[in-house]
């Protein structure tokens, strides 16, 4: 694209770069001229929320990492020492704690905002796949990140969990061990554990630089889903988008500022703060909440299936709710975007959120009584929204009409 460009050094200290590095210009090209869909709402600033949030990760993640100790008999109490003595550890540590759970809730909101919007639809499925694969990675940090306190939830998570994997046949145990270091959860996983958690920021940082570069190839969706017809249609990402993704920002950094100074432990749970105890087990294991819904999931199958047992039934239900996020694209079929404009799909895709919602909430819930029952609905409804909701309705839905161009729909068919 350089042929084409617009870019002209200012000084001979950018025309001496740009003939060795061309970053400025591939700056100006790919993200301040960048065209942009002119009628993007604020649901689109949480992409920039997210590579905020990472930022805030790493740099409080590398911080604390100078002052922890990855082993079972001082990493408890080294989380306190960062607490009470680090000069502003309570503040980095809190940060670090509560960004987490803002990073997941900034994330759900994207994805959900992708669903409703049809952004993983063609020419956008390996961005979708990529975005997916991003929400993987960062549950697999936040699970190793959770175990580093050493609290009694931290200690029993990883027991639970990493059993997940007992249930695979033929590998299953070899892997257990593997990811354990040992046949117990112990000091060898904790150092494990540690050492991916710190690794995997950077693994998320790189598919991220993938996101975005496939973003730029077919550009932004849009809240119509009308693909560009003309430059009418857009507007350069910067200054416009740049304010107001700035904006966004400020308004979530508000939430999360309460957090941190008011409420820093309001997310966590009372157990983690009693050093884990490998023989008492907790009345409850209870992980973090952005986990509660896939983990409901899990606990849902107590069951036997044809063949397949109870545990191996629950892992690949569990898994399965992930790995069918990777197929969207080609399981809804309708060849109009955005939900704005399928009213059918509309009424379902809010019932699939409440649905999800229900999950988060019996995930928390003793595994008892009413609960199981409606885990057990929520389980199946999960799975019939993508396997048979989403490809019925793109054979049997009559979408609305859609605007001739992304212009028309900002300012009406008279201005159009």
């Amino acid at each position: 694209m350089s042929e084409h460009s617009t870019y002209t050094p200012g000084t001979g200290i950018e025309k001496w770069l740009d003939e060795r590095l061309p970053i400025i210009r591939f700056s100006k090209e790919h993200l301040m001229d960048f065209p942009t869909p002119k009628n993007l709402n604020y649901w689109w600033t949480f992409g920039a929320i997210l590579v905020m949030c990472l930022v805030v990760q790493i740099v409080t993640g590398v911080i604390l990492a100078m002052h922890y100790t990855p082993n079972v008999a001082m990493a408890f109490d080294s989380v306190e020492h960062i607490r009470r003595d680090v000069n502003g550890g309570r503040i980095i540590q809190a940060t670090h704690a509560v960004g987490a759970s803002m990073f997941f809730a900034a994330v759900y909101i994207h994805i959900f905002r992708g669903m409703y919007f049809g952004s993983y639809k063609a020419p956008r499925e390996i961005l979708w796949i990529l975005g997916v694969l991003i929400f993987v990675l960062m549950m697999a940090t936040a699970f190793m990140g959770y175990v580093l306190p050493w609290g009694q939830m931290s200690g029993w998570a990883a027991t639970v969990i990493t059993n997940i994997f007992a249930a695979i046949p033929v590998i299953g145990n070899p892997l257990l061990e593997l990811l354990r270091g040992g046949f117990s959860v112990g000091n060898p996983t904790l150092n494990r554990f540690f050492s991916l958690h710190y690794l995997l920021p950077f693994v998320i940082a790189a598919v991220i630089v993938l996101h975005i570069w496939a973003l730029h190839v077919p550009g932004n969706n849009n809240p119509t889903g009308v693909d560009v017809k003309s430059s009418r249609d857009t507007l350069p990402f910067h200054p416009y988008y740049t304010m107001k993704d700035a904006f966004g920002m400020v308004l979530f950094m508000i939430p999360f500022a309460w957090f941190i100074f008011f409420a820093p432990d309001i997310l966590g749970h009372p157990d983690n703060y009693i050093q884990f105890n490998s023989q008492v087990t907790p009345t409850h294991i209870v992980p973090e909440w952005y986990f509660l819904p896939f983990y409901a999931i899990l606990r849902a199958i107590d069951f036997n299936i044809l063949f397949i047992d109870s545990k191996l039934g629950g892992v690949i239900f569990f898994g399965g709710s992930i790995v069918i996020l990777f197929f969207l694209p080609w399981l809804d079929r309708s060849k109009v975007r955005s939900g704005n404009f399928r009213p059918m799909f509309k009424w379902f895709y809010w019932l699939f959120v409440i649905n999800f919602v229900a999950l988060t909430y019996l995930g928390a819930a003793p595994a008892e009584g009413i609960y199981v029952i409606l885990a057990k609905i929520c389980t199946a409804y999960y799975f019939i929204h993508f396997l048979v909701i989403l490809p019925v309705l793109g054979r049997i839905e009559k979408p609305r009409p859609l605007p001739t161009s992304i212009s028309e729909s900002v300012l009406g068919k008279s201005h159009a």
